[in-house]
């Protein structure tokens, strides 16, 4: 509801500076926070997730997304996306804006907030960056394994989220008076999961190793909602 009211009223992103190009929405979505009055705390750059609860299990992850532009995929250099971590529940906001603005004030052209789970529902990996050392002619080189996650939007897995404030919770969630389910979301566990991977210096080839997965066809659930009044009259999709 502070998020669509905000989005309603006209709350515009600030951009600080021609530099500031990540931080500008998040800076948006913590002015809503601020509305709420819920105590919170807020991470250093580069750390996970964006934001935290003090009082209650929640963190959230925030992603602005210029418009037109990239929007089916982000990139996630720290923590590969999950709905749980560190004993919280953990929530990824995800907002457009116009890409291709010379003003320093500009609108939330839409948003969507997702659990975790949505995005993928594995809890007990731990991302960590090892590195190698003896690289070189000399040997005296280290190699640095710096993962880089590249995950799929809610936009890149949805269909009628478009200039919308969007909602998706897991299906075992308690509904909200205030909301109105646009939309009944399943996701399948795949078949295989990738569980290593080695490269060749010589001939620069990644090679991918994969096991059976001991969950597949799994179903997981989720409702897509939005606040009543502003739903725009079409269902929430999966597009594949």
């Amino acid at each position: 509801m502070i998020c669509q009211n905000a989005v309603v009223r006209g709350e515009l992103i600030n951009r600080s500076s021609r530099q500031d190009k990540e931080f500008h929405f998040q800076n948006w979505f913590e002015s809503r926070l601020k509305e709420t009055q819920i105590p919170y705390d807020k991470s250093g750059r580069n750390s996970y997730p964006d934001f935290t609860l003090v009082q209650n299990p929640e963190g959230y992850e925030v992603k602005g997304l210029g418009w037109p532009g990239r929007e089916s995929s982000y990139d996630s250099n720290s923590q590969v996306p999950s709905g749980y971590h560190n004993g919280r529940s953990i929530y990824y906001v995800f907002g457009r804006y116009p890409s291709a603005q010379a003003e320093d004030e500009y609108p939330v052209i839409d948003l969507v907030m997702c659990h975790g789970d949505f995005l993928n529902a594995e809890r007990e990996y731990v991302h960590q960056n090892k590195n190698c050392k003896g690289f070189g002619s000399y040997g005296d080189i280290t190699i640095r394994d710096r993962k880089m996650y590249v995950a799929p939007t809610p936009y890149g897995l949805l269909r009628g989220t478009d200039r919308q404030i969007t909602l998706i919770l897991p299906d075992n969630y308690p509904p909200d008076p205030r909301l109105e389910a646009v939309g009944e979301l399943t996701r399948i566990e795949t078949d295989r999961l990738l569980v290593g991977y080695s490269f060749d210096l010589t001939t620069n080839q990644l090679i991918p190793q994969y096991v059976a997965n001991p969950s597949a066809g799994n179903a997981h659930k989720f409702v897509a909602y939005q606040v009543k009044g502003y739903t725009g009259g079409s269902q929430v999709t999966l597009k594949n």
